[in-house]
């Protein structure tokens, strides 16, 4: 099954939508297995090889994507994606998502603070701006008398 960008984002944001989708697809394969092999599907609008990747990037789901044009769904795909939102798996990668983005501020604010503790500790600048009393050959110069 094919879906433009669109479609798919609309899809992703409407129970609705959703729902009536899993209706039509619950009729059609509920039997049907997906494919074993990995192959590469062109997208049907540029024929460009499309991407494989893992939905929200914890889904478990592997959709085949043109970023530009689309989304093209194997067997169960699509159903299990709409499975994946319904069980509140977008949410919870979205908060995982701003826990590492937090983490990662708090990362570089402690890096900041590191540097700036050192920089202190070494006399303000580390380069010499014709200043004895500062930078490097102030330090030098305070630890050897010279």
């Amino acid at each position: 099954m094919w879906a433009d960008v669109a479609t798919f984002e609309h899809l992703c944001a409407t129970s609705e939508e959703q729902s009536a989708v899993l209706g039509f697809i619950g009729e059609r394969n509920r039997t049907v297995e997906p494919l074993a092999t990995v192959s590469y599907v062109p997208c049907p609008d540029c024929s460009q090889l499309m991407n494989r990747s893992n939905f929200a990037k914890a889904s478990g789901v592997i959709i085949d994507i043109c970023k530009q044009h689309g989304v093209w769904f194997d067997a169960n795909e699509l159903q299990r994606i709409i499975e994946f939102i319904q069980k509140g798996g977008m949410e919870h990668m979205r908060k995982r998502e701003r826990m590492e983005i937090d983490a990662e501020r708090e990362r570089l604010r402690f890096e900041q603070r590191n540097s700036a503790l050192q920089n202190r500790r070494l006399g303000g600048n580390l380069v010499n701006h014709g200043d004895e009393e500062k930078g490097i050959k102030g330090f030098l110069a305070s630890l050897f008398d010279i």
